[in-house]
């Protein structure tokens, strides 16, 4: 049923976003990267992909989901670790090139998320609507995609990121951050050109490497907001119905653990049961190896145990 029960959040939570900047983010964040997608079957079944751009795309796709999963995500948003100002920097450019916004806001509206999650004041439940068919059909959409344009109020960066603003790095990366955008494109396409070298292979490879990479990075990402809190399975107590999706675990590099995330947001590895491989988790064990990172909060075998579902019924939110 659609969360009723909860407070709503308290002004100073939330800032009004104007039209043009909501139509901005209707654009850039919903119609573009599916008329890219839209755009890629005719171009893969005319052209094809070649080796050049399926490797270019990989790599952009890796540094964006890493850069989302271990840098915006578990780094700055949870402080699941710590780690050295190169390779902060590094992480926050990385997740930059996702295209999903500055990390002030991503973290704002996941930090709230986290707080209401689908209850009132979750940016993006699929439970928003009800749990009956046309009503979750509906809800999934808007936790995918729809949330961007639909709501008129954003997460207050004040309010919910206070230690972020306070990072002269992170504000001078959210002010560069459009040069950041265009780097996601521009790189792709320098190294295709020079790869190439040629002017068909730069364009091929913005196409493939820079585009629909964004458009499926986005794609995938979201799946996370709408997929793991409606289907797959809940062997952790939580409060509300985040889910564990081996698909969208695959494809997002780890995220798709989801339940364990929402039991104990701040650990540093979300696939903590057996076969639950979390290549993000993998790699910032091996930033602590080299010396790179270090205070990462690892699954404690107790709170694991003490939090298994079958030790009561699961709980589901008001």
């Amino acid at each position: 049923m659609p969360p009723s029960s909860a407070p709503r959040p308290a002004t100073a939570e939330t800032v009004q976003v104007t039209t043009g900047r909501r139509t901005a983010y209707l654009i850039v964040l919903v119609v573009l990267p599916l008329l890219l997608l839209a755009a890629a079957i005719p171009a893969a079944w005319g052209w094809g992909v070649g080796p050049r751009d399926l490797a270019l795309a990989v790599v952009m796709y890796l540094v964006s989901i890493f850069g989302i999963a271990i840098g915006y995500h578990r780094l700055f948003t949870h402080r699941a670790f710590k780690c050295g100002r190169p390779l902060r920097v590094a992480l926050m450019l990385a997740g930059g090139m996702a295209v999903e916004g500055p990390v002030t806001l991503w973290a704002a509206e996941h930090r709230r998320h986290h707080k209401y999650a689908d209850r009132e004041g979750d940016p993006h439940s699929p439970w928003r609507y009800g749990d009956t068919g046309a009503a979750l059909l509906r809800g999934m959409l808007h936790a995918h995609v729809g949330w961007f344009y639909t709501a008129r109020r954003r997460s207050s960066r004040r309010h919910w990121v206070p230690d972020l603003l306070a990072d002269p790095d992170v504000r001078r990366f959210d002010a560069a951050y459009p040069v950041v955008v265009a780097a996601s494109f521009a790189l792709p396409a320098l190294a295709g050109g020079l790869w190439s070298m040629s002017w068909a292979g730069a364009w091929s490879a913005l196409f493939w490497a820079g585009l629909v990479r964004y458009a499926v990075v986005h794609h995938v990402t979201w799946s996370v907001n709408s997929v793991a809190h409606t289907f797959g399975d809940r062997p952790f107590r939580v409060r509300d119905r985040s889910s564990n999706v081996r698909w969208v675990a695959f494809l997002t590099l780890g995220e798709g653990w989801h339940n364990w995330h929402h039991a104990d947001p701040t650990c540093a590895r979300h696939g903590v049961l057996p076969g639950q491989f979390d290549p993000s988790a993998r790699l910032i064990h091996w930033f602590e190896r080299a010396g790179w990172a270090h205070g990462a909060r690892w699954p404690d075998p107790a709170r694991l145990a003490g939090l298994r579902a079958t030790a009561r019924p699961p709980q589901t939110p008001p």
